[in-house]
């Protein structure tokens, strides 16, 4: 399967612990992607999070669980704005 610019995906939540949270990691899902294999061929990819002029970058660093969402972790911490928005992956 071939990951092109146009795979839309959308920030589920931030990375959670029992007594933190991580505001520079999310939990992200894209779209045509349900399983681990196919998750796991864009591990190392960079994304980006829009909101009018302002853009943060960030990379796929890890799997997370075992129906095809990942964890990205941002340069800058993403407000609370971006949960539930669409990302999309950079060349």
């Amino acid at each position: 399967m071939s990951m092109d610019e146009s795979t839309p995906g959308v920030i589920i939540n931030y990375r959670v612990g029992p007594r933190s949270q991580a505001s520079k990691e999310c939990i992200v899902q894209f779209t045509q992607i349900s399983s681990v294999a196919k998750a796991s061929e864009i591990i190392g990819r960079k994304l980006a999070w829009k909101s009018g002029e302002c853009r943060i970058i960030g990379t796929i660093v890890a799997l997370h669980g075992k129906r095809g969402f990942v964890r990205a972790r941002f340069r800058k911490g993403l407000p609370g704005q971006a949960l539930g928005t669409a990302v999309e992956l950079t060349v």
